[in-house]
């Protein structure tokens, strides 16, 4: 008996879009990684880019638990001296929404040389709209 796997010709790339509305991060964002990597389908291979296409919206609404959004801070280095700078969970809510769930997704997905390409597959907006209308089902 043999195993099919899957090439880039056969993988059929699907869109789905999942509303952030009073969500909380770390749950949807690892549904949201299990989606980009592609483990809900059947010819799910580790080392092939299967994964699918996600919208994300209300990026706002986003919600932490416990005393998480008064605690969470969020680190960046310009790799100069004096470079580091730290912006906590409420600031970054209102300043950029949207590299809260990019930050959270990331984290979730393997770190190998498949990860550029899976991050191009999702697409975070801040309201509920969105320009993809004609690709979802």
């Amino acid at each position: 008996m043999k195993t099919d796997m899957p090439t880039p010709k056969t993988i059929k790339r699907e869109w789905h879009l999942i509303d952030l509305q009073d969500q909380v991060l770390g749950r949807i964002s690892g549904k949201i990684a299990s989606l980009i990597m592609g483990k809900h389908k059947a010819y799910f291979a580790p080392h092939i880019d299967c994964g699918d296409y996600v919208i994300v919206t209300n990026a706002v609404g986003i919600k932490l638990t416990g005393k998480k959004a008064e605690l969470k801070t969020y680190y960046s280095h310009s790799n100069y001296p004096s470079g580091f700078k730290t912006i906590t969970f409420d600031k970054q809510l209102s300043k950029n929404p949207s590299q809260i769930i990019t930050h959270a997704v990331k984290g979730m997905l393997p770190n190998n040389k498949l990860l550029k390409s899976r991050m191009k597959r999702l697409k975070i907006f801040v309201d509920g709209n969105h320009p993809y209308s004609d690709k979802l089902k």
